[in-house]
């Protein structure tokens, strides 16, 4: 059974979601502050975690950064603020999705089903192509550390290695630059800094020698960057 973790200050509604969750096969932990997160991250392997943002001690977005520095499972945010820019700043941050409050539970329901059904399906091509990932007419072997497309050797450095390798791990996730900075660098990300854009720019040229007439890495106007999605 998946495991859910609610990070919650209000008992009645931490309560509500624990027990409805619950009555559908979730196994779910609960906490009502910003503290011991990361101790229980690292006790239980949890699935998915539904956080508040207006929390005691440390706030949710600042437990959403420190979260996203370490672990990659999906994070759903419940808050009463609505605002764009309030949702725009949380997926710069590393949220997958965004529910305002108050909430239906059974759209709690359904944007729970959806990520995790997302992962499962991610976790399902990588753990089934033994070690490589396949974009169109892009491959990467994970165990060679090679890069292929339309059967020509790509010569990549290892963080544009790196870069490729988690937006194709997670094709359907927008990742900010902060968030993917920190995913490939392993260190904290300055908005002044240009190292990112300059990496994206030099794998966009490489990809581009090769294919020019096709597009593989998005820029996701004030969030950040994503595989490529074909327009329906």
């Amino acid at each position: 059974m998946n495991k859910i973790l609610i990070i919650e200050d209000d008992a009645e509604i931490n309560t509500l979601l624990a027990d409805f969750l619950k009555e559908n096969g979730y196994v779910v932990y609960c906490l009502y502050d910003g503290l011991h997160v990361e101790d229980l991250l690292h006790k239980e392997k949890i699935d998915l975690i539904i956080l508040d943002i207006m929390l005691p001690y440390r706030s949710g977005d600042v437990l959403l950064a420190d979260i996203r520095k370490q672990f990659q499972m999906p994070v759903i945010i419940v808050s009463a603020k609505e605002t764009t820019q309030n949702k725009i700043d949380l997926l710069r941050l590393g949220a997958d999705d965004y529910i305002t409050k108050p909430f239906d539970m059974e759209e709690v329901l359904a944007r729970i089903e959806s990520n995790l059904r997302r992962v499962q399906i991610q976790n399902e091509q990588q753990n089934g192509s033994e070690g490589c990932l396949q974009y169109d007419n892009l491959t990467l072997d994970l165990e060679k550390n090679t890069a292929f497309l339309c059967e020509t050797e790509l010569s990549l450095t290892a963080k544009e290695f790196a870069i490729l390798e988690l937006l194709m791990k997670y094709p359907d996730k927008v990742f900010s630059k902060s968030n993917l900075f920190q995913s490939v660098w392993n260190t904290e990300y300055l908005a002044e800094d240009n190292t990112l854009n300059v990496h994206i720019s030099n794998l966009r040229s490489k990809l581009k020698a090769i294919c020019s007439d096709k597009e593989f890495i998005d820029t996701i106007w004030g969030i950040g960057y994503r595989l490529h999605k074909a327009k329906d």
